[in-house]
């Protein structure tokens, strides 16, 4: 499928390739640059290009590949940095230089790289598809190789084996290989979607306890500029209690990205005490990307989430920012020329991001395992506006909301999460857990902190107009319990040793504080002076 460049508009490019396919990938130019169709009309198609078009003329060649946008699955994808495109970024720096060089392509798995491979069947034996030939140490992951195919083996590998060659053979001579490609935006297929049972602990405090997030879940972050929605994900990829982290800078600033590059190799996994890096991929696709890019990166990386998903792994995938995205979305849409929504927003904005949502959840795989995808979305609204149609179109569809406050961060209060608008829908599935592993008292001080909390705000704003001086003891006792949760309790430095809390401390800290509260509440009631009781036996 071969034609000619017959318009430049910018990113867009139309060519007159005859039998595309919507989402065909197709190589523009004498550079061969990437696109994807992304519009049909008789005898031509509008082709949105994922790199820089400076310097490409009418009446260049132009050609279909015949297939969508893939991602390539297989050892080697641990501890990978890929752009959006699943480019392999070390590997490009080291071939091509520090810059990304036009129509430049690298294969995202090293096809040479060695790998110790165990069968499972042996030769003679009857395989289905789906069945494991056998596994590849990727580290300290044993990853599973399945059988794309049915049949009889008549070569099985053992020992050293390179994903280039043929893994195993079935009668008929159907070479099995130890890698696939999968399009992006087409979700992998499972047995059975399960309901969400056990919790995805992430170390935060206000999160584990106020609003428990589940393993095979959905969350937003939405906040303004400065409330720390790019650490509080960081700290998550760090200790999230799962086997595989996904994180994906959307159009995130170049020296975050480094910084976190930098941070991640040096820093241990807390589960394991491995490198944090050996159970990470990373997905860089930074602002100075062109946008068509940046829309396929949190494609890309799902689908690398979905595959490690599939071998029964529990897998937890980070986004900063979707509202990077949403805003590539609308700039793709515009340039096609179609009918705006909503602040200049494509109509179809909230049934892209639900489809994007709907790819997380526990399954059932095709090989009878468990495992789970878990999405975390930061979102940044303009001027901190949760109205704005990004930040609503993810509300109606996640099912935790942690909105991070600006007041809260400007008085140095992290993680900024506002305890009064955030909301999780897994709480009461998810304190269960918590009360029967954890700790008995876990819902019991949960709702003691909640009650604590909203009480504080209506002394304060009681105090704020009769003043200080006409509250009662029990209402200073109050506050000072209520200030003592906020500074001692929410409050985490993810540059301590307090980055991290296990539930178990999470249970016995805030277990601390309200016994104590309790404690000082009926010393009070006793006689006892409130100065008394404040400067001592502090928790």
């Amino acid at each position: 499928m071969k034609g000619r460049i017959i318009g430049i508009s910018g990113p867009t490019v139309t060519v007159d390739i005859p039998d595309l396919k919507l989402y065909d990938r197709v190589r523009l130019g004498l550079e061969r640059l990437q696109g994807e169709v992304v519009h049909l009309s008789s005898g031509r198609a509008m082709v949105q290009v994922y790199e820089d078009t400076r310097g490409l003329a009418l009446g260049e060649p132009a050609e279909g590949m015949g297939r969508p946008l893939s991602a390539q699955l297989g050892p080697g994808l641990l501890t990978g940095i890929f752009d959006g495109l699943q480019r392999p970024l070390s590997r490009m720096a080291a071939v091509h230089g520090p810059f990304i060089r036009p129509g430049k392509l690298l294969s995202p798995l090293a096809m040479d790289q060695s790998w110790q491979f165990t069968p499972a069947p042996q030769i003679g034996d009857t395989v289905t598809a789906g069945e494991v030939l056998g596994t590849i140490s990727e580290g300290s992951h044993q990853h599973p190789v399945h059988a794309a195919a049915a049949g009889t083996l008549t070569m099985i590998a053992s020992g050293l084996v390179v994903l280039k060659e043929p893994i195993a053979l079935l009668a008929g001579d159907i070479k099995l290989y130890a890698h696939e490609e999968w399009p992006i935006r087409q979700p992998r297929p499972y047995r059975q979607k399960l309901a969400p049972t056990a919790p995805l602990i992430t170390g935060q405090r206000i999160i584990d306890f106020l609003f428990p997030l589940a393993k095979g879940g959905t969350a937003i972050l939405p906040g303004g500029f400065g409330t720390g929605k790019t650490i509080l994900e960081q700290a998550i990829a760090k200790f999230a209690d799962v086997d595989v982290v996904v994180y994906a800078g959307c159009g995130e600033r170049g020296n975050e990205m480094a910084e976190m590059l930098e941070e991640f190799g040096e820093l241990a996994d807390p589960w394991s005490g491995q490198r944090l890096m050996d159970r990470t991929i990373l997905v860089a696709n930074t602002s100075n990307m062109p946008v068509a890019a940046r829309e396929a990166s949190i494609y890309t990386a799902v689908t690398m989430a979905e595959y490690y998903r599939d071998m029964g792994c529990h897998v937890l995938l980070l986004a900063d920012s979707i509202s990077r995205w949403a805003e590539a979305l609308r700039e793709i849409s515009s340039a096609m020329e179609e009918m705006p929504g909503e602040e200049g927003y494509p109509t179809y904005l909230a049934s892209r991001l639900a489809g994007f949502f709907s790819r997380a959840g526990v399954v059932e795989t095709m090989n009878g395992r468990i495992g789970s995808l878990s999405i975390i979305l930061s979102v940044s609204p303009p001027g901190g506006d949760f109205t704005e149609p990004a930040t609503q179109a993810c509300l109606r569809t996640s099912g935790a909301f942690l909105m991070l406050d600006t007041a809260l961060a400007h008085r140095r209060h992290f993680p900024a999460i506002n305890w009064f608008q955030s909301f999780s829908l897994y709480d009461a599935d998810m304190g269960s857990y918590f009360e029967k592993e954890v700790s008995p008292a876990w819902n019991r001080n949960r709702r003691k902190c909640q009650a604590l909390l909203q009480r504080d705000e209506k002394l304060r704003e009681v105090a704020a107009i009769v003043g200080a001086d006409g509250l009662q003891d029990s209402d200073h006792l109050l506050l000072a319990v209520a200030e003592r949760i906020r500074q001692d309790f929410l409050c985490q430095n993810s540059y301590s040793a307090d980055a991290f809390s296990t539930p178990e401390l999470t249970a016995e800290k805030i277990n601390t504080i309200i016994s104590w509260g309790e404690a000082a509440e009926k010393r009070l009631t006793d006689g006892e002076e409130l100065a008394d009781i404040l400067s001592k036996d502090k928790p």
